[in-house]
């Protein structure tokens, strides 16, 4: 299943995650760091959700208090709130 998430706070504005069978098969930003966000897209690709959540959710970029994998976590944890 495919999920569209708004970011906030950072320079991407939205990620696309795809997830099938519980495992996270793609992560693709909009915006940013092009490079840098590929990167953790194909990183986190066939990691459960949580394992994404555990090694991503805090990071921050500067002083903005979240970043573009904190904001991943983030979208991470709000589609499995939805699906509860």
């Amino acid at each position: 299943m495919q999920y569209r998430y708004q970011t906030e706070g950072t320079c991407s504005k939205e990620i696309l995650i795809d997830i099938e069978d519980g495992v996270v098969k793609g992560a693709q930003f909009f915006g940013g760091c092009n490079g840098n966000l590929q990167g953790i897209g194909r990183l986190v690709k066939d990691m459960t959700p949580q394992e994404v959540i555990s090694r991503l959710k805090g990071i921050q970029c500067g002083m903005k208090g979240t970043s573009c994998p904190d904001q991943l976590a983030r979208a991470l944890e709000a589609i499995a709130e939805q699906s509860k």
